[in-house]
């Protein structure tokens, strides 16, 4: 019996397995690590996709302001890729960010090409609030980042 990839909202008790997948693309440093804290601190924000027991992707929205949100932590294992699972879970965190009435959704990536087949378009770092930039303290690359910010209006407004 085959089984099938289900999309859900994550559990505490994804934490490990989240971690562990963020941390192996991290490793390979294509991705920021994350720490179990910082993720138990935002699973509310977090969507996985699993096959049986395992989770095979996940990703998460993390509010930055009134009318801004981040696409953060967006990893599928190599084995799923390709698949749309990626572009599904994005697509859920915009359908969160219009709920909540969120209208601009940004992202910070070593992987702008995803992005931009997404619709996102590049910005200037300077355009996005200090706040976001807060974790960057935080990183190991830090001060030398080349993470790539994008953004797309949810709304078609074209203004950044």
């Amino acid at each position: 019996m085959k089984r099938e990839i289900k999309i859900r909202k994550a559990k505490v008790t994804d934490v490990k397995q989240i971690q562990k997948l963020i941390n192996y693309y991290a490793n390979k440093r294509v991705m920021l690590p994350r720490a179990l804290n910082e993720i138990y601190e935002n699973i509310r924000g977090f969507i996985v996709a699993t096959r049986g027991r395992s989770i095979v992707a996940c990703c998460a929205l993390g509010v930055s302001w009134e009318d801004l949100a981040e696409v953060k932590s967006l990893a599928v294992m190599p084995k799923y890729r390709r698949k749309g699972l990626g572009r599904e879970l994005v697509g859920m965190c915009h359908a969160e960010a219009g709920k909540l009435g969120i209208k601009r959704v940004f992202a910070l990536t070593y992987v702008p090409k995803f992005f931009r087949k997404l619709g996102y378009s590049e910005i200037s770092r300077d355009s996005l609030p200090h706040k976001v930039w807060s974790e960057c303290i935080r990183c190991p690359f830090f001060p030398d980042c080349n993470e790539v910010p994008l953004l797309i209006n949810l709304d078609g407004n074209e203004s950044v």
